[in-house]
């Protein structure tokens, strides 16, 4: 029970070949290396994103409704 058999994994490999048909996987794939791609630009577009935290160079100050 500690490891699988060629034949079990055959048998999982036809399951999914017919479960989702010879042309979906690789479909798939491409979804995901899409994705991939996707993320790392993002990830390197925050890299390259100024640390300046103000928006438009313009302070917003807080206006209490407390009256004092």
């Amino acid at each position: 029970m500690g490891s699988f058999s060629i034949w079990h994994w055959l048998i999982v490999l036809v399951v999914i070949l017919l479960l989702f048909g010879r042309g979906k996987i690789p479909e798939l794939m491409g979804d995901v290396a899409k994705g991939i791609k996707s993320f790392k630009k993002g990830m390197s577009e925050d890299d390259a994103a100024p640390t300046d935290k103000t928006i438009d160079g313009k302070t917003v100050e807080h206006k209490s409704d407390e009256v004092r």
